[in-house]
């Protein structure tokens, strides 16, 4: 962490403030996240086969985290409103969870970050899939949700080391 590091959401007196980003440039920000949801094989067979009883599970789900990053302002506090000029949404199969990994990419020209938005897709992206198979796996656990990486702002590039 660095020596200045300080949570910019808090002002001297140590209240929570939404951040004045009025003077910042306007500049190209990307940020990428990524989660999981694991469960049963028979659950993900089910899934892969389109027989979900409330339909197309990753369809809804992959809606569903586009939808959550256009409402994160909505649902974290001092989250900017922001103009979005892209949200993907990526679900795929992993036999080895076993289950769906979710990724989402996050794009705008602005004043402030989208790492918020990316992750609030992936994390309601996993809720979704939860949601839609719970009725024959009420064990799934979702988990893994990080920043993959970020660029652009004041802060420059930042990437996850490789694990």
């Amino acid at each position: 962490m660095a020596k200045d590091a300080r949570l910019t959401h808090i002002d001297a007196a140590g209240e929570a403030h939404m951040v004045d980003v009025g003077d910042k440039a306007a500049t190209v920000r990307i940020a990428t996240a990524e989660g999981h949801v694991r469960m049963l094989p028979e659950t993900l067979a089910l899934i892969r086969a389109g027989n979900a009883r409330k339909g197309d599970v990753i369809g809804t789900a992959r809606l569903a985290g586009i939808m959550a990053a256009k409402q994160t302002a909505s649902l974290i506090p001092l989250c900017h409103p922001l103009m979005l000029s892209k949200v993907s949404v990526e679900i795929s199969e992993d036999e080895a969870l076993p289950g769906l990994r979710v990724e989402a990419t996050v794009k705008l020209t602005g004043q402030t970050g989208v790492e918020m938005e990316a992750l609030t897709a992936v994390s309601v992206a996993c809720l979704t899939i939860y949601d839609m198979a719970k009725a024959v796996d009420k064990g799934m656990q979702i988990g893994g949700i990080q920043l993959l990486a970020k660029s652009g702002g004041k802060s420059g590039d930042w990437q996850r080391s490789k694990e």
